[in-house]
């Protein structure tokens, strides 16, 4: 893939940058300025005659609808991306839940146990949702797997034991679990590639060049000179917000968690 061949610090500056959505309204809306007189300046280097300014228009049109047409996908990714999240994180809720019903077909001592572990797995997942700093979600998924490990070393014996239906529907309860978990994992890190950023960001500093190299009044090319590098710059954010699942201001609620996690709790 194209950020494949990028050196990793860029991949680590860029990823940061997405990561703080404000941030990168800032950078947008400085940079497309920037480029907005840019154009300006070679506008006022290179003047055009009428007949330029017919075919420029018609490449300014065509930029900028393609600035429009990426933006719109790159929007739709990211939402997609974010429903994807909502639905795995239902789908974990409701895997654990079933699973802790059928940890009832155990003994007594054994169901305990697993019960005991799933309220605490509930919670690690819980936490995982909602921790923002990387040192803690490091931990957490440490803690996560090491839950998932004893929670399958509590069945073994059992299955082992009894090699059952009832067995077998207990084992493959806790493989869903521990499948939901990895399905939502491989959901947050499935986001919009950097190298993808890159070329939307040159994509839309080209167009606010030709956006300020291409007005026939100097008055109001001034006056309207910060508009598209505000309107890029929403865009950018909200598309970096909603794709940002951890650092952004639009975050995602683990709702069906935290109702799973407060049912479990002994009364």
């Amino acid at each position: 893939m194209f950020e494949a061949h990028l050196p990793s610090g860029i991949v680590d500056m860029l990823t940061f940058i997405v990561d703080h959505p404000v941030l990168v309204f800032l950078l947008t809306v400085f940079c497309m300025w920037v480029a907005g007189w840019f154009g300006v300046l070679y506008r006022n280097v290179q003047k055009m005659g009428d007949k330029e300014h017919s075919d420029f228009d018609v490449i300014q049109a065509a930029t900028l609808t393609l600035l429009a047409l990426i933006i719109g996908f790159s929007f739709s990714m990211a939402l997609t991306r974010y429903d994807q999240r909502k639905n795995l994180e239902e789908e974990e809720a409701n895997a654990i839940g079933t699973e802790y019903l059928r940890a009832d077909i155990l003994p007594a001592q054994d169901a305990d146990r697993v019960h005991a572990l799933l309220r605490q797995y509930t919670d690690l997942r819980v936490r995982f949702y909602e921790t923002h700093e990387d040192d803690k979600l490091q931990e957490i998924n440490a803690q996560t797997a090491k839950t998932q490990s004893d929670l399958w070393s509590a069945l073994l014996p059992y299955a082992a034991a009894q090699p059952t239906p009832p067995a077998a529907l207990m084992l493959a309860g806790m493989n869903d679990v521990i499948n939901s978990q990895g399905y939502t994992q491989a959901a947050w890190w499935n986001r919009i590639p950097p190298g993808a950023w890159m070329l939307m960001f040159l994509i839309a500093f080209l167009a606010n060049m030709l956006v300020g190299s291409g007005g026939r009044s100097t008055r109001m090319k001034y006056r309207f000179l910060s508009i598209l590098p505000l309107i890029v710059g929403i865009a950018f954010m909200l598309i970096a917000d909603i794709d940002s699942a951890r650092h952004g201001l639009i975050r995602l609620k683990a709702q069906n968690l935290e109702a799973l996690a407060d049912s479990l709790r002994p009364q």
